[in-house]
């Protein structure tokens, strides 16, 4: 596969969908399954707290796998993402309820580069809070 989206069509400045994650405690135990990551910060309100947590936070990838979504999304290929790197500013705090917590993700295009490639910058939020800083996308695109 390849982008569906043309380098030509491009400028920077381009914003991409934004999109909402729902996160909820069933979702964290089943990405612990698939991760290998059981670290109870992630499943154990009295352990997190225990360690200084408000709650039990989501983990750092997952929270970083869903922020990208709006990037494969957008170009059509998760293959198209060449570099994609974060830094960790802020837990995402799952709260034991019906509702859990919400990612908010946007992003636009900061910068054409070379080889029809872009580099897309994210923003990442929950509950007011950035909770990815530095997050940054290049993807080669059609």
């Amino acid at each position: 596969m390849t982008a569906t989206i043309a380098y030509e069509d491009v400028e920077v400045g381009t914003e991409l969908p934004a999109r909402s994650f729902p996160v909820t405690r069933a979702t964290l135990v089943q990405y612990a399954g698939a991760s290998g990551d059981f670290n109870p910060i992630h499943w154990n309100e009295k352990f997190a707290r225990e360690v200084g947590l408000p709650d039990v936070i989501a983990h750092g990838m997952f929270t970083m796998a869903e922020a990208i979504r709006v990037v494969t999304d957008w170009a059509g290929d998760p293959g198209a993402v060449v570099e994609y790197g974060v830094r960790f500013t802020k837990p995402v705090v799952v709260p034991n309820d019906d509702t859990g917590a919400l990612i908010e993700v946007s992003g636009k295009v900061a910068a054409k580069l070379d080889d029809h490639t872009v580099r897309v910058d994210l923003t990442a939020m929950s509950q007011g809070k950035k909770v990815l800083g530095m997050s940054r996308a290049v993807v080669r695109l059609g």
